[in-house]
């Protein structure tokens, strides 16, 4: 197997549980800040009792931890912005706003990333526009809010996707996992802090969300967020970014079986997330796996 395909087997996976996050910030009562605040200081805590964590911590210049720290504040934008999505929509809707991101990484990963420009990634990307359209048509009027915010979580995603791409290939991932979503935390308790005070920085889940918070911070974000960090060094952020367009295939099937979200939304905007997965089979037709990234 070569590392191309198996990079691109690991970022699948990775997508599979991802496609759980939806479903569990839906079923979690909390509201977006202190959810994502919660999701990052467990993933944070979890590693902390780590030993080679620290010691990759103290040989790591300061100017690259500074970098995974900024990175880091990008990411926790993005999460905050995806669980406000869901909160006024629903998980399907959500998830489904990440389609436009492989059109925003095939611009800005050229130009972050510093690589040359490919015209078959913006030609991919453009393909999933039509089904986007459906599902806007799709998804009824209380809900276009949370449409709204979730194109600006999809926006954040490529950057942050970019910016991994760029400066954390020789970087250990765990690592980079830890700075990361410990800056993402302190940066939402600054927020949190700044504009409601302690209590809406510091909201205690009940039993319930304790263990759907458990899974969602260890399962469904530490795992695939340190293995995709692993699988982008050997394919580039468009293409990991491509096949994570299939996450809304995998939270909508969820949603539909758990959440009973089929009797929220219409026909068309089933329509547009099958545009959006035949947008994902264009491009390996356009770039073979084998491929060098």
């Amino acid at each position: 197997m070569t590392p191309v395909r198996r990079a691109l087997l690991q970022i699948h996976f990775c997508v599979v549980l991802w496609g759980f996050t939806a479903i569990l910030g839906k079923l979690i009562s909390l509201p977006a800040l202190p959810l994502v605040w919660w999701r990052m200081v467990i993933v944070v805590a979890a590693l902390a009792v780590w030993p080679p964590v620290w010691r990759a911590l103290r040989s790591t210049p300061a100017r690259t931890l500074a970098t995974f720290a900024g990175i880091g504040c990008v990411v926790a934008l993005h999460w905050l912005t995806f669980y406000g999505a869901i909160k006024l929509s629903n998980a399907s809707v959500a998830a489904t706003c990440m389609a436009i991101a492989p059109l925003c990484m095939a611009l800005i990963e050229p130009w972050i990333a510093r690589r040359a420009f490919d015209p078959r990634e913006l030609v991919v990307g453009m393909v999933a526009l039509p089904g986007v359209a459906l599902v806007v048509g799709g998804t009824p009027p209380g809900m276009h809010a949370g449409l709204v915010v979730g194109a600006v979580s999809a926006v954040l995603v490529a950057i942050f996707g970019s910016l991994n791409k760029r400066y954390v290939e020789d970087a250990d991932p765990v690592l980079v996992t830890g700075v990361e979503l410990g800056a993402g935390a302190l940066l939402l308790t600054v927020v949190a802090l700044a504009w409601g005070g302690p209590q809406a920085a510091f909201v205690l889940p009940d039993a319930r969300d304790t263990l759907l918070l458990l899974t969602l911070a260890l399962v469904c974000t530490l795992l695939p967020f340190t293995l995709s960090l692993v699988a982008l060094r050997h394919t580039s952020a468009f293409t990991a970014q491509l096949a994570i367009s299939l996450e809304p295939v995998y939270a909508v099937l969820l949603a539909i079986v758990l959440l009973g979200e089929q009797r929220e939304l219409s026909a068309a905007f089933y329509a547009g997330v099958a545009i959006i997965v035949a947008a994902v089979f264009a491009h390996t037709a356009l770039k073979p796996l084998t491929a060098a990234p």
